[in-house]
């Protein structure tokens, strides 16, 4: 299907969320992704699914339907109906609290100290070494051996982001090396 297509799908699906449930069409293109179509003639359906939770749309001509289960797991929670439900300044503060957390992961001792570490990781950087971890399993690693040591950098790190979560940390740390990542890709050639 055409992006144009794609992008009508959308301005539909963005008018029947907002007139059917509520739900603010920034939340509805930020979080929803296209998936294709099911059935044919008037049975069409095309189907979205949220990024994050895999919960699923489908919209058939200007009418939505949420799907409440798909396969054994429950799907479109109060929780998140209500999240996609915030105003523009609720995910506004969002998007700051998000750009603050990253700015202080940048900053930070911990990540400062294990920068090169977790950037040797990634195919795409410059200092790749291969052989080693995905980078996901080597943040999660790290992780692992600096609560183990009880390492203080670690510690501020988990009290400043509320979180004593490896997994969360783990995310929390290779964000920073998405953008240095995105920079790197971003060079030309020489």
């Amino acid at each position: 299907m055409s992006p144009a297509k794609i992008n009508e799908l959308f301005d539909t699906l963005r008018a029947a969320c907002a007139r059917q449930f509520g739900f603010n069409p920034r939340r509805i293109t930020a979080g929803m992704r296209y998936v294709g179509t099911e059935g044919h003639g008037n049975d069409l359906l095309h189907i979205f699914r949220d990024a994050g939770t895999h919960s699923q749309m489908a919209l058939k001509n200007t009418f939505v339907t949420l799907r409440e289960k798909h396969g054994d797991k429950p799907h479109w929670t109060d929780a998140e109906k209500t999240h996609y439900k915030s105003t523009d300044a609720e995910i506004d503060a969002e998007i700051a609290a998000k750009h603050a957390e990253l700015e202080y992961t940048r900053n930070c001792p911990l990540y400062k100290d294990h920068r090169e570490q977790l950037l040797s990781h990634y195919k795409d950087w410059p200092g790749y070494q291969a052989g080693r971890p995905n980078p996901r399993e080597a943040a999660r690693m790290l992780v692992g051996t600096l609560a183990e040591a009880h390492d203080p950098r670690l510690a501020e790190f988990a009290k400043h982001m509320h979180s004593n979560d490896p997994e969360h940390l783990a995310h929390l740390l290779l964000a920073p090396c998405h953008i240095e990542l995105e920079a790197v890709r971003a060079k030309p050639s020489v």
